[in-house]
């Protein structure tokens, strides 16, 4: 699967579910001021601050999860670590080498 469209989804995701969680704190707000618990301001004020504490936590947590999710789908789609890549590189580079040294040894 494209991995730009396994990142769309996860976007999509994240968007979803930050839309659920605004109108649940709406909806909890709005029957508090309906039970006289709080006033409308203080409702207003109420929601503002957990969405603005929401996406500060997002956006410090956002892109940690988005590499550990990217790190598990590539993990899960078999693709190799960058470190694994050039650790092979590395490998290879020596055995070109040593066949090198051996051809020309046989060539003398």
């Amino acid at each position: 699967m494209d991995s730009n469209n396994w990142l769309k989804q996860l976007l999509m995701i994240g968007v979803g579910t930050t839309s659920l969680m605004a109108e649940k704190i709406r909806e909890v707000s709005d029957q508090w001021v309906k039970e006289g618990k709080i006033n409308p301001d203080q409702a207003k004020a109420f929601v503002d601050d957990l969405m603005n504490q929401l996406k500060s936590d997002q956006g410090n947590n956002f892109e940690a999860q988005m590499q550990r999710q990217m790190r598990n789908m590539m993990q899960d789609l078999g693709v190799a670590r960058q470190s694994e890549v050039d650790e092979l590189r590395g490998r290879i580079d020596r055995l070109e080498r040593q066949v090198r040294d051996l051809e020309n040894k046989l060539w003398r």
